[in-house]
């Protein structure tokens, strides 16, 4: 049965026409399915207009229509059901319940009907937010929420009273493992343990003190390669064999110094958490150091002998406990409904013009291995967004994606400068299918105009560290977010 009938709405004769002016104006329809129509009163209820989904977000269906000035109404078809979308402005008049959009030049005077009145006046209520709908580039763009600094204050002190109020016991998991390296294993044994186990950081024992005395990570083995390529060597079965983790810690310090105030070098010490330490001062530690998860360990001595290495703590798991406690209660944090470009939450690509921002590291498939991890160390970042050449995102490379080349012993056959990125990234793609390119867990973007809670509720996944943020449709990239920035950006 047709829904609509071929008489306009009471909202169309409304139209402000002038002459031949047409804005090119973005529909949107967020929710998935086969296919789907648009038609509205600018189509005389009549036309169908098929939307296509965008790329890289098959659940997300979009059209551009030219309109002219003025009041219009429309509504979506999706796999032959007549829908509306609740989080666009609508309204219920004799048509049923439609969207409604107006679009006004810049001398256009909003029509008295869409000014705010008192609730209940008539069946074609507006809602007067569709008012502050914005026009970019001629694009029809959602409303941005306003927020003020007392309700952003309000989000972070609640937020930082329930990190203060709950310990890291609560992140300890019902049943699982943790892994933990002996510094006196072989760099190569260390390297195809964490390569197997799925894992990019391993606390370290010694047995000699009865302590854990350290962490292993990815970036350790960037150095290990990095410095043997600077010195003219390839990394070689013997000399892996050989060469202990407690040397490598040992040698490090010769390769990455840090100086204090006095221009002196000291070493950092090793960074970890009892279970009884609040969430919040565990995410400062994570932060201060700057380092992706600090170890949870318990020891029942006063002089901490026999430690128990109980859980090793990250900002995901911090940040799922944020999400599971406020899930039925978002509305108490106004600044989760904040679009996360109108924060700029993360580190973004400089617009052009742009004085005091520092530059957005992005790497070409074809540039070099060597030349990814040279940046990952130089700029002190965690990931690169790999792109074309219009600046579209195509991959990641991250630290941890060095593991991968623990496969078939690649370390030793391959020459950095002669590897590309996307040939170390299909080596990884091989040995772990579900690391596949935008599949998985390894490849997250959302778009500027995600909320926060939304980029929230995906940070807190598991194996999910950060975000690209990137433009409708091209894929183009705008920016990162990193949980480090979440969680920066939440405790002010």
């Amino acid at each position: 049965m047709e829904m609509f009938g071929s008489s306009m709405d009471h909202g169309h004769h409304n139209n402000v026409v002038t002459g031949n002016m047409v804005i090119p104006t973005r529909f949107v329809w967020p929710y998935g399915g086969r296919r789907v129509f648009l038609i509205g009163s600018f189509t005389g209820w009549s036309e169908h207009v098929p939307m296509s989904p965008m790329e890289g977000c098959p659940m997300v269906f979009q059209v551009i229509c030219n309109l002219t000035p003025g009041y219009h109404q429309f509504k979506f078809n999706v796999d032959g059901e007549w829908r509306h979308d609740e989080r666009q402005n609508f309204v219920c008049g004799t048509f049923g319940i439609v969207n409604t959009v107006f679009l006004a030049r810049d001398s256009d005077v909003v029509p008295e009907m869409f000014a705010s009145e008192t609730p209940g006046r008539s069946n074609m209520d507006v809602d007067d937010s569709f008012m502050r709908m914005g026009i970019s580039d001629g694009v029809l763009s959602k409303p941005i929420p306003t927020i003020s600094e007392a309700d952003i204050e309000v989000s972070r002190n609640r937020i930082s009273l329930f990190l203060s109020q709950h310990t890291a016991y609560e992140l300890l998991p019902e049943s699982g493992k943790v892994v933990a390296l002996d510094v006196n294993l072989p760099v190569k044994q260390a390297f195809h343990i964490l390569h197997e186990q799925g894992i990019s950081a391993a606390p370290l024992w010694d047995f000699d003190t009865g302590q854990f005395v350290g962490v292993l990570s990815a970036i350790d083995f960037i150095l290990i390669l990095t410095e043997l390529r600077n010195h003219g060597s390839n990394l070689t079965e013997e000399e892996l064999e050989t060469h202990t983790i407690l040397a490598w810690k040992d040698s490090k310090s010769h390769i990455i110094r840090q100086v204090d105030g006095n221009g002196g070098f000291y070493s950092r010490p090793f960074i970890h958490a009892c279970p009884y330490d609040s969430l919040k001062a565990v995410a400062l530690k994570i932060l201060q150091n700057k380092v992706s998860m600090v170890p949870i360990i318990h020891s029942s001595s006063p002089d901490g002998s026999f430690p128990q290495l109980l859980h090793l703590a990250s900002l995901s798991g911090i940040l799922k406990c944020i999400c599971r406690h406020f899930r039925h209660s978002s509305s108490s944090l106004p600044i989760l409904q904040q679009p996360i470009g109108s924060i700029r939450l993360g580190t973004w690509v400089p617009k052009i013009g742009e004085s005091g921002s520092w530059p957005f590291a992005m790497l070409r498939q074809n540039a070099s291995l060597s030349a990814a991890l040279s940046l990952l160390v130089q700029a002190d970042v965690s990931s690169v967004p790999i792109v074309d050449d219009n600046h579209s995102l195509v991959d990641i490379y991250c630290r941890s994606d060095i593991t991968s080349l623990a496969k078939d012993k690649a370390y030793a056959q391959i020459h950095l400068d002669e590897m590309s990125i996307h040939q170390a990234l299909q080596l990884g793609n091989d040995a772990n299918s579900s690391f596949g390119a935008f599949n998985g867990q390894r490849c997250q973007m959302c778009l500027p105009t995600d909320t926060l809670h939304k980029v929230m509720e995906r940070l807190a996944n598991p194996g999910v560290r950060r975000i690209v943020i990137v433009e409708a449709g091209t894929k183009l990239v705008k920016g990162i977010i990193t949980l480090s920035d979440v969680f920066r950006f939440l405790l002010g």
